[in-house]
């Protein structure tokens, strides 16, 4: 009697299939999240330095309220400096999602994503473009916040400068002839965190909206690194594919 035996049919992937992307590696979360808790915490304490909200009674020596103010606020500028630091570096050693080329579209596949990208945030699209990571616009958005993260980085180096002639950073103080003076400088350092705040406001909102929309765990990668996206994202595409074989995710 022979012995019959039925190979079972493998299934065929489906484009919609999900797959798990690592697209943000330790040093980019890492500094996300420490520049994202400066600005708050630099935010809080400069607009007490500025505008004392708080008062309390009996002698300053004894609550030193507006010196702990200045303390954090100086501290918390040098975590900022740092991640910011980091994060330049990682656009050079990173993976390709964090590479410098991502923010500036000096590709021409990546400038042909702009204009699908527009139309989806001008409601000209239904659903927008399939990126795994930053989509060109977003991306150039992205780096004129981190132009605005190095204005205000070198106008509060200015002003620290000015203020500390014994502190190892006094040398910045002999600056702020490139911002106007002192008076300009701490004008433009006030403006900036408005415009810093108001962007995140907007990465918050944008965020939830996108990880609602594609459902591809937007907001869960900035913690794990992983992306979960549609197969058929990863595979080229009518606009991301050059004529190199490469994809621009």
């Amino acid at each position: 009697m022979s012995a019959v035996t039925t190979a079972e049919a493998v299934p065929t992937p489906s484009p919609n299939d999900l797959v798990s992307v690592y697209v943000w590696q330790i040093p980019v979360r890492v500094a996300h999240w420490l520049m994202a808790i400066s600005i708050a915490v630099s935010s809080v304490t400069g607009l007490y330095i500025g505008h004392p909200f708080m008062t309390v009674t009996g002698p300053a020596a004894q609550s030193f309220v507006m010196g702990w103010m200045k303390v954090i606020h100086g501290y918390t500028a040098y975590v900022f400096i740092t991640a910011l630091v980091m994060r330049f570096v990682w656009m050079f050693t990173g993976n390709k999602y964090s590479h410098w080329d991502k923010f500036l579209a000096v590709h021409g596949v990546r400038r042909r994503g702009i204009w699908p990208v527009t139309a989806f945030y001008s409601f000209l699209r239904d659903k927008p473009p399939a990126y795994v990571g930053h989509n060109p616009v977003a991306a150039s958005a992205y780096t004129l916040v981190y132009g605005l993260c190095v204005l205000q980085a070198a106008t509060g180096l200015v002003m620290r400068g000015a203020s500390s002639p014994t502190s190892m950073v006094h040398v910045f103080g002999s600056f702020a002839w490139l911002f106007g003076g002192l008076a300009m400088a701490h004008w433009i350092h006030h403006i900036v965190m408005w415009l810093l705040l108001g962007f995140t406001v907007h990465h918050v909102y944008s965020a939830v909206l996108v990880a609602i929309i594609e459902k591809n765990g937007t907001i869960d990668s900035i913690i794990s690194g992983y992306k979960w996206v549609p197969r058929r994202d990863i595979s080229p595409g009518p606009y991301r594919w050059n004529n190199k074989g490469e994809i621009d995710e």
